[in-house]
């Protein structure tokens, strides 16, 4: 029994984080049709960045939360610019070709991130500094970890924030119409090309979140 409830708070665990890889993949393919095989790097680059950062400041004697709070904050923003940059230089303009070409696009972007990531970072394994004191806790024979309870718990608000956002927002209604029919949404006044550059932000920022996310479980 405790080994079924080591593996439920384990996959609970790791499923709060590819449930916001998945989130930014769906909210472009939802709204274009295309599968950004280049979402993956994006989630990449957003793990150097804050490891990047953490780094750096690590020993310039600011509290270890704040850090942690700055690497976090640094890498969304430096990924939504890469998501929006990646829509409005590879995507934007192969949007009426061929089904076959954004497609091949968006596996070249994958390729040409992943060298630029060797290129800036080397080939070599790094390791997240430990940032948080683990905390272990027992329950029914299983233990969790502070750091588990805090990404299944960050991932929730995100995921609650993005519901808000979809359902409740102009820009959500916009996202919406512009999934079930962006000619009819066009010609109701949304500005089509705004609303999928925003579709690539959020999508990045959480996939941003996430390699954090990464970054700091294992």
């Amino acid at each position: 029994m405790d080994t079924l409830i080591q593996q439920l708070i384990n996959g609970v665990t790791l499923g709060a984080v590819y449930a916001l890889v998945a989130l930014g993949y769906t909210m472009v393919y939802g709204i274009i049709g295309l599968i950004n095989f280049a979402h993956g790097e994006v989630v990449m680059i957003g793990t150097m960045v804050a490891f990047t950062v953490i780094v750096s400041l690590a020993g310039s004697g600011m509290p270890p939360l704040l850090v942690l709070a700055l690497g976090l904050a640094v890498s969304t923003l430096v990924c939504m610019v890469l998501g929006w940059a990646l829509e409005r230089v590879a995507y934007r303009p192969l949007r009426h070709a061929p089904r076959l070409t954004p497609l091949i696009t968006a596996i070249g972007m994958s390729i040409v991130l992943q060298n630029v990531a060797m290129i800036i970072w080397g080939r070599n394994y790094i390791t997240f500094p430990p940032m948080i004191n683990k905390q272990i806790y027992d329950l029914g024979g299983a233990s969790f970890t502070n750091v588990q309870v805090s990404i299944v718990f960050l991932a929730a608000l995100m995921m609650i924030g993005l519901i808000y956002l979809v359902h409740r927002t102009r820009i959500g209604m916009a996202m919406r119409a512009t999934a079930q029919n962006p000619q009819v949404a066009s010609l109701m006044g949304v500005d089509i090309n705004r609303v999928i550059a925003m579709a690539f932000v959020i999508g990045s920022a959480l996939g941003a979140i996430a390699g954090c996310m990464v970054g700091s479980y294992y």
